[in-house]
């Protein structure tokens, strides 16, 4: 994907510039959007150049380094470092990724930081996910059950229906896939967008829940589930490998089957 430009209209004003250290060799420059809501001001790019030789390999690492020894008000969401709690998505580079697995070295040039598109931001780099959460919540994303549970175990499933969930229980509901659907761009208040209904599709495959034909009925809305239209942005940007675009697919075809 093609690095995120500025249009010549913008109201993105003026950044700020901090370069590398004196002495520096290996130089690289990342453009950070900053915003605070409590200046009044508009939002600006500033530039910082690190060293790479005093950095760590991610793009994690860069944004850590600058708010411990730049600029501490530069704010964004951190937790793991792994890849797997998903706090850290963001726009790097033109891309939907999780800076914490996200290579320094994979980019030539400057590095553009920008907040997931499309959604408000509450400051910087932190995107406002209250939508998307109760979107995701909307599914209900547990186990829903009739039968009493066996008084002795657990609810088991064979290998072959644990393995229906594989490519679905990995999603961390980063929500770069989400943020990345021009479907949701145009509908984020009715289409439930890529992750939650890969999410949805998780619960609708695993074996001991029964309430598939409820889960499907509720997500047969010409919104909800068919303002998808297959344009895959969603399984280009998966920082985690799925494929958002599969599970939709399927659920539309468990449908198709019932009629």
């Amino acid at each position: 994907m093609a690095e995120f430009t500025l249009p010549a209209n913008s109201r993105i004003g003026k950044g700020k510039d901090y370069p590398a250290p004196a002495g520096a060799k290996r130089v690289k420059t990342f453009r950070i959007y900053r915003w605070d809501p409590d200046s009044g001001e508009n939002p600006r790019v500033d530039s910082f150049g690190i060293d790479l030789d005093d950095c760590g390999p991610m793009v994690l690492d860069a944004l850590i380094k600058i708010k411990n020894e730049i600029d501490s008000t530069l704010t964004f969401r951190r937790s793991c470092r792994e890849g797997v709690c998903g706090s850290c998505a963001m726009n790097v580079g033109g891309t939907n990724t999780l800076s914490c697995i996200k290579a320094i070295d994979d980019f030539k040039g400057d590095i553009g930081i920008y907040p997931l598109p499309h959604m408000d931001v509450v400051k910087d780099l932190v995107p406002d996910l209250k939508r998307a959460y109760a979107q995701y919540a909307s599914v209900e994303p547990w186990l829903k059950t009739e039968t009493p549970p066996p008084p002795d175990r657990e609810r088991l499933q064979s290998p072959e229906e644990r393995a229906r969930l594989d490519g679905l229980w990995e999603c961390v509901l980063c929500f770069c896939c989400t943020t990345a659907c021009p479907s949701y761009w145009w509908n984020p208040e009715r289409y439930l967008g890529p992750a939650t209904l890969l999410q949805a599709h998780r619960w609708i495959s695993d074996s001991r829940d029964e309430h598939t034909g409820e889960r499907l009925d509720e997500l047969e809305d010409p919104f909800r589930l068919y303002r998808c239209h297959t344009i895959m942005n969603c399984t280009n940007t998966c920082p985690k490998n799925l494929n958002p675009a599969k599970a939709i697919g399927e659920i539309k075809g468990l449908i198709a089957q019932r009629r």
